[in-house]
């Protein structure tokens, strides 16, 4: 689920912005102090930050310029004034798209999806329950724990997860592993799911994979 951090110091609109959120199956939040702001933002590390411009202490403009220092979370621009300079003076800021007051509540979940799949393209991870996958760099990680798999045991996950909840066979999973040439045999594949099976464990994902006598395995 994606952290939505709502920059909004008017209580009204930030409860209507989080009810509108969460009803949509985000995580919304609401930034309780505007003091130190970057600093509480970059603790919550949301995935999505809707900013006002017009809050207390550094304005969102100003506070977006400083973020962008430290940060690439995406943001889209919240505000009253309706005019090209806004727009543009956001934008050279970092700002990732920007929507004016009174704003359409479908076309601003329009705007959060865009971004957000804007983003997840250029992004290398994948996300398996509360877990992080990447594939280039071979690792799994949930909280501070990352765990890094061999190539075999990587190519044995993906597919498992590109078929997360249905039955995969064995011999399915060593026609993928010949189509990545690599070529193992039975009891190498037996090895390499109980290795992948002990990483899972490390990580909190014990019963992950589970074995279906006479058919193959699921990740469910």
């Amino acid at each position: 689920m994606k952290k939505i951090l709502i920059v909004e110091d008017d209580k009204i609109i930030c409860e209507e912005l989080k009810e509108l959120l969460n009803n949509a199956g985000y995580d919304a939040c609401m930034l309780e102090a505007f003091n130190n702001a970057k600093d509480r933002i970059l603790e919550i590390k949301p995935d999505l930050i809707l900013l006002d411009i017009n809050i207390p202490f550094l304005n969102g403009e100003l506070l977006l310029k400083e973020l962008r220092k430290e940060s690439d979370v995406p943001v889209i621009m919240v505000t009253s004034k309706n005019t090209e300079v806004d727009e543009v003076l956001s934008m050279s800021y970092g700002a990732d798209d920007f929507i004016t007051k009174p704003y359409n509540p479908t076309i601003l979940l329009l705007r959060v999806a865009a971004v957000l799949k804007r983003y997840d393209k250029h992004s290398d991870n994948l996300v398996y329950r509360d877990m992080v996958i990447n594939p280039s760099k071979g690792t799994l990680g949930r909280g501070d724990n990352e765990v890094l798999l061999t190539k075999n045991e990587m190519i044995v996950f993906m597919y498992l997860f590109n078929h997360v909840g249905k039955i995969v066979t064995r011999d399915e999973l060593m026609t993928d592993l010949w189509n990545n040439n690599e070529y193992i045999n039975d009891n190498a594949l037996t090895v390499n799911v109980s290795r992948l099976r002990g990483k899972l464990k490390d990580i909190g994902y014990e019963d992950a994979i589970e074995t279906r006598k006479g058919q193959g395995y699921i990740l469910l």
